[in-house]
């Protein structure tokens, strides 16, 4: 049976960290609100469960999973679960909890880059709070970007299991997840990274390898791979784009 992961349709987003595990693994998923509108697919089948009025587990937000009858949302909560299913989780159940841990510390970060456009309120336009914006990207490049990237350098390079691996000795989940990141910080701060990616060489090097992998490569030249934009997380302002 096919997982049924539930996003919405246009932007990449956080629905994109578990795309990436998925197409990996080359696993049967729909991806349900790209399907046409109706009860079965679409956006609709997505706020029908959202809004269901009966269900003892309805998730708050989109990422969800669906896998037979079970229902499984937040990002990290996902991988957690595919991860060992999939094959991308370490095999020791001691390091299953350290990968968890670190795919909770991108969630964090996550929601700081978005903060960097929105840092007043999701339900204003960014139009709304640019000056805001620019003050929290200041901040958010000469503090936070190096304190994140600066710790998964750390942790690349203090893994003793496998080089070129976040934990383990193998691919896992967070490794995707960092390339994702990598690709989204690219995208929205170009001028900044291009100033920093030489702290962080064991980082870039782990995006590039994840690049050349051969399931990413071609999920990435694919229709199925939505391009980054101004509606979802990682978003380019240029006047917010500063060296870090």
């Amino acid at each position: 049976m096919a997982y049924k992961l539930y996003y919405w349709d246009g932007i990449p987003g956080r629905g994109e960290f578990v795309r990436l595990a998925l197409e990996e693994a080359g696993a049967d998923y729909v991806d349900v609100a790209r399907e046409p509108d109706g009860q079965e697919g679409g956006t609709t089948a997505m706020l029908k469960l959202l809004m269901d009025g009966e269900g003892a587990a309805i998730p708050f937000a989109p990422p969800f999973l669906k896998d037979g009858d079970l229902l499984i949302s937040h990002v990290a909560n996902i991988l957690f679960y595919l991860g060992p299913k999939l094959g991308l989780a370490p095999e020791e159940e001691d390091l299953r909890f350290v990968a968890n841990g670190l795919q909770l510390t991108i969630t964090d970060f996550v929601t700081e880059i978005h903060d960097t456009h929105h840092p007043i309120g999701v339900s204003l336009y960014h139009e709304d709070q640019k000056p805001e914006a620019l003050r929290r990207s200041s901040d958010f490049l000469s503090e936070r970007l190096p304190k994140f990237l600066g710790y998964f350098e750390r942790v690349l390079r203090q893994n003793a299991k496998g080089a070129g691996h976040i934990v383990g000795d193998r691919l896992s989940y967070v490794d995707l997840s960092l390339f994702q990141l990598v690709e989204g910080l690219r995208y929205a701060f170009p001028k900044a990274m291009r100033s920093y990616e030489a702290n962080i060489p064991r980082l870039i090097a782990l995006h590039d390898a994840v690049a050349m992998r051969p399931n990413i490569r071609n999920y990435l030249a694919s229709e199925r791979r939505l391009s980054f934009n101004e509606a979802g997380i990682f978003r380019h302002y240029p006047e917010l784009d500063q060296h870090s």
